[in-house]
């Protein structure tokens, strides 16, 4: 587009929510969409294991986002369905294969018991295994595993493979994708009406949605307190080979807290395993450590002892998007003509089909739907600061 041209979406932040948002709202048109973003495709997605798991990421206190994130596991079948024929036959690993959630230990086996009750009592489909019964299922689980929960419904995509679908589906829908900066958000009169572009550009826009993950309050140009702080919290990830001789090696997504820190494998149809991740609070540092390394691949070993047989591929490492409450920003901010699509912290792959419909409804029509308003983004205005915390 030339300078000085107008969109009637202007999408801030290329990545997997940016894309899909995107997609969505060109689908439901009319008007041209836009996506600024230096390299659109990357962000987190690229890094993730790609679990798709609701019930199994659930903690206690979570239930608006568990209805949130069972929403869109809901809709994942169709969503990767249609984005395949959108993109030209482009396969996002999607894959039905459930996840088994273990214990290591008599504490662990006692907190899975726990969880297992909190997901009866909000009906949610989970079943106990003993430690036989789950190394049945997984046999190269460690011989000491004492329990699990077996959730039949959590599921997993490719993040990699689901960008590259997106990218191809955009531009066969017709979005612009600008690979520059949005080096500052345009505000006339107290509205939102666009943005200046690092390449010189000014687009103007109708609405702007911000996608930029834990760099969206950051903007210049935004008012301050329409977004409050999204924090980068930092996740380390391996990627290893499983040799066709060791296959199949898992058979679902297995995840377990082994000494106090989460730990979760994610195998591939294609032979991939994902190890991940490490939680840290280290600002906007994206350097793979030894210790993180290490760390991972000792869990690893401890949870499935044959580990250490595979070839390490990929180390890498991300920046979730964490909102105050750890719970997404969706829809209208304080600021009319801005509205966001950000802090969806570690459930950003999961959430992305019901994100995309939810903002390209409002878009459309200037109604937050019910399934977002405890979302709101203005739930951290002062005004509001006695809102209860959804997450």
């Amino acid at each position: 587009m030339a300078p000085g041209a107008h969109a009637d979406v202007l999408v801030i932040g290329g990545g997997i929510i940016g894309l899909a948002v995107a997609w969505r709202a060109a689908q439901r048109g009319p008007g041209n969409v836009v996506v600024v973003d230096p390299t659109p495709g990357g962000g987190a997605a690229r890094v993730a294991a790609g679990m798709l798991a609701p019930v199994t990421e659930l903690q206690y206190g979570e239930e608006p986002l568990l209805r949130l994130g069972m929403a869109s596991n809901e809709r994942y079948a169709a969503f990767a369905a249609e984005l395949t024929e959108a993109s030209g036959g482009l396969d996002t690993g999607y894959r039905q294969c459930g996840t088994l959630a273990v214990a290591l230990d008599s504490d662990d086996r006692e907190e899975l018991r726990e969880l297992h009750a909190f997901h009866q009592r909000l009906g949610l489909n989970s079943t106990w295994l003993t430690g036989r019964e789950a190394r049945k299922l997984e046999p190269m689980l460690a011989p000491g595993v004492r329990g699990g929960l077996h959730v039949a419904d959590d599921h997993q995509v490719d993040g990699r493979r689901l960008l590259k679908a997106l990218l191809a589906a955009c531009e066969r829908a017709n979005v612009a994708l600008h690979r520059t900066e949005a080096v500052e958000l345009l505000v006339e009169d107290g509205r939102a009406v666009g943005a200046r572009l690092g390449n010189g550009e000014t687009l103007t826009a109708e609405q702007v949605v911000l996608a930029a993950g834990p760099h969206s309050h950051l903007l210049p140009g935004l008012p301050e307190g329409v977004l409050p702080a999204i924090r980068p919290v930092k996740g380390q990830i391996l990627r290893l080979r499983i040799p066709e001789a060791y296959r199949p090696f898992l058979s679902r997504n297995v995840r377990a807290v082994v000494r106090g820190r989460h730990l979760y494998l994610v195998p591939r149809e294609d032979g991939e395993l994902v190890i991940g991740a490490t939680t840290e609070e280290q600002g906007y540092d994206t350097t793979v450590t030894a210790g993180g390394v290490y760390e991972l691949l000792r869990d690893a070993h401890e949870l499935v002892p044959g580990i250490t047989e595979l070839p390490l591929v990929e180390t890498s490492a991300g920046l979730r998007p964490g909102s105050p409450d750890n719970a997404p920003l969706l829809g209208p901010t304080g600021l009319p003509g801005l509205v966001a699509a950000t802090g969806h912290y570690r459930n950003g792959v999961l959430l992305a089909p019901v994100t995309a419909d939810l903002v390209a409804e409002y878009l459309a029509t200037g109604e937050v739907p019910e399934l977002a308003r405890p979302f709101a983004p203005t739930r951290f205005s002062p005004a509001r600061s006695t809102t209860k915390a959804v997450a």
